[in-house]
């Protein structure tokens, strides 16, 4: 009788110093700090797994005993972790429920509930009374962080209450702390690989943070507000209170407190000064607030901290085993956290630069944007990426600031660099369909597009320069290559767009036109500077047929009236171009009128009308 009693003590004092070899191996391991590598941690971490889950299958491999459960419910919370570190959810929480069922199993109380809320209130009033409550209580934490890792917020508020007391439970640690004084002490206890006090903590903050995101996202901003300002006084890692901060700036974003929000932003990045999503954050309250000067410098600020090379590394990779990426995994807080690229920040700042009268430095970083992209070194490229525009109408943005900034030559140089990869690969004539088979037509219709716009910036190139021939060379190019465009409704023949088309067919069109439309100008402008006034007659008003809001059009087409004696009918011109509504920017340059070559005196035409006597609405 004594042997058989002895058997499992000795059995069960190898299980439990097999434990805590394998715990301390790990504690070693993580201790290493910076000089171990992420794939060396992998590797460590696969292996402990492996041999918490081999020990697991021979403690479970002899029927469930009071003295065996202690340690068996320690290994199974070791191997847990070990599987929920690295991803492996769909492992770790069968074996969870299935070791709190063995528990229910030994104590008698019945069959297992299917429901997990039912299951887990079971487990925790079974072992109420007994040495097996904090170990049933260290396995719910678990459990906690498979339901935040798979986003299960309404299984975690129905189960709030019985949370909360656990979070008192194991925070205060009244009955742990000497039990964990003796566990450093003493070979005979079974060990944990991450004590349950941190884990509770972790658990508790990304569960507020989490349920601020999606409080947010449904337009509760007042209750996720409330959540996140008491989260942000819990201990965590500087990473999450920053969140919380973060967080609270889009809550009264949201409820129309700008200032307040740029607070919250700024204490964030005192908080942790690798919060990027609080500068871009910032960035846009800034630009709804029209504060342009501030939005440039947050642009700056924000692609500089993205190039460094902290930037791409995980935000929130843990000191702990269960890092709090995996409990970060919501759609809407993702969405929250998310920032451009540094490549589109580079391209934001020097478009704003650019549309805002800094462009000498708007010049500098598309030039610096270029160049990155066509650069082997990528660096601080991956975040979250935002579209850019495709490589040939960066090419022609560049070109059109380089023009804004009288650097003709250099403009023409990057048009060229257009017309020579997409010259070759245009059709003779290309017939755009209605909408059902228009997308096939799409790449083509944007490559002539490009090479048409390049033609027309090497035409304001030779207008700068005042070179009217080249300009009239220029600009005929543009226009040849631009009425290849027919469209075809079904059943009718193709025909060249009209301005009335445009609304219908979308987008290419509207750029077609307007591409066509400042051709004709820029053409018709140049032939009024030789004197061929017939020519430059025509252009304009075709201009003004394609895009009728194109202002230098309908000033220069009053001018050349005027000069061919139709002076009513240039004051007529005038009058109706300076009535138009200003059209906001345009966000491509290169589809922008152009600031430099000849220009109108509008108050000097306005005096000609006044010298003409009464007009003629009068």
């Amino acid at each position: 009788m004594s042997n058989r009693m002895h058997q499992p003590l000795s059995l069960s004092s190898k299980w439990i110093q097999e434990n805590n070899e394998l715990v301390k191996k790990w504690q070693q391991h993580e201790g290493g700090g910076d000089a171990i590598s992420r794939d060396q941690n992998q590797t460590h971490l696969r292996w402990c797994s492996s041999e918490f889950h081999k020990l697991l299958r021979k403690i479970q491999g002899v029927p469930p005993l009071t003295d065996h459960t202690q340690l068996e419910l320690t290994v199974v919370y070791n191997a847990c972790l070990c599987s929920a570190a690295q991803c492996q959810l769909s492992e770790a929480e069968p074996l969870l429920i299935q070791a709190t069922a063995r528990v229910l199993q030994m104590t008698g109380d019945g069959p297992v509930a299917s429901d997990p809320l039912v299951f887990w209130r079971n487990a925790l009033k079974s072992v109420g009374n007994t040495d097996l409550n904090s170990s049933v209580q260290n396995l719910l934490c678990l459990q906690w962080a498979m339901w935040l890792a798979t986003c299960q917020l309404k299984t975690i508020q129905e189960f709030q209450d019985e949370l909360l007391s656990l979070f008192e439970t194991l925070s205060a640690g009244v009955k742990d702390d000497r039990r964990s004084e003796a566990r450093g002490r003493s070979s005979d206890i079974p060990r944990l690989v991450m004590d349950p006090r941190q884990l509770i903590e972790l658990l508790q903050m990304c569960t507020f943070i989490v349920q601020g995101a999606e409080r947010l996202s449904e337009g509760q901003s007042l209750e996720a507000l409330s959540g996140l300002q008491t989260a942000s006084s819990l201990p965590a890692p500087r990473t999450l209170v920053a969140y919380t901060h973060l967080l609270s700036g889009s809550c009264l974003g949201h409820m129309s407190r700008p200032q307040m929000a740029l607070q919250c932003y700024r204490k964030a990045l005192e908080t942790d000064s690798r919060c990027v999503c609080a500068l871009y954050q910032s960035m846009l309250v800034y630009r709804q607030l029209g504060n342009t000067q501030a939005e440039i410098q947050a642009l700056r600020l924000l692609h500089s901290t993205l190039m460094l090379p902290s930037a791409t590394e995980p935000v929130v990779a843990g000191t702990h085993l269960l890092s709090p990426s995996l409990l970060l995994r919501s759609q809407s807080l993702n969405s929250l956290l998310s920032v451009p690229s540094a490549l589109s920040v580079l391209h934001s700042l020097a478009q704003k630069c650019v549309h805002h009268g800094r462009v000498s430095e708007g010049v500098e970083y598309y030039l610096d944007l270029l160049a990155a992209l066509h650069s082997e070194d990528q660096h601080g490229m991956h975040a979250e990426v935002s579209p850019l525009p495709r490589l040939p109408e960066l090419y022609l943005e560049a070109g059109a600031a380089l023009l804004m900034a009288r650097r003709p030559a250099d403009c023409m140089a990057l048009c060229d660099e257009v017309i020579s990869t997409t010259l070759e690969l245009l059709p003779e004539k290309l017939v755009v369909e209605e909408q059902e088979e228009k997308r096939e037509a799409e790449d083509k219709v944007g490559m002539l597009l490009w090479a048409g716009a390049a033609y027309l910036l090497q035409g304001h190139s030779h207008t700068h320069l005042k070179d009217w021939k080249q300009a009239v060379t220029h600009y005929t190019r543009s226009i040849n290559l631009l009425v290849r465009v027919h469209f075809r409704k079904r059943g009718s023949q193709p025909q060249i767009p009209s301005t009335d088309m445009v609304g219908k067919q979308g987008t290419d069109l509207c750029i077609l036109q307007r591409l066509k439309g400042l051709s004709l100008a820029g053409r018709g402008i140049s032939f009024s500077q030789t004197d061929q006034l017939r020519e430059a007659l025509r252009d304009l008003q075709l201009s003004l047929q394609a895009f009728p809001d194109c202002v230098g059009a309908g000033l220069w087409c009053g001018e050349v009236l005027w000069r061919l004696g139709r002076r009513w009918e240039a004051a007529a011109c005038w009058e109706k171009t300076w009535s138009l509504t200003k059209q906001s920017s345009v966000e491509s340059l290169y589809l922008q009128e152009p600031q430099s070559g000849p220009l109108l005196d509008s108050t000097e035409l306005r005096h000609r009308i006044q010298e003409l006597g009464p007009t003629m609405s009068a």
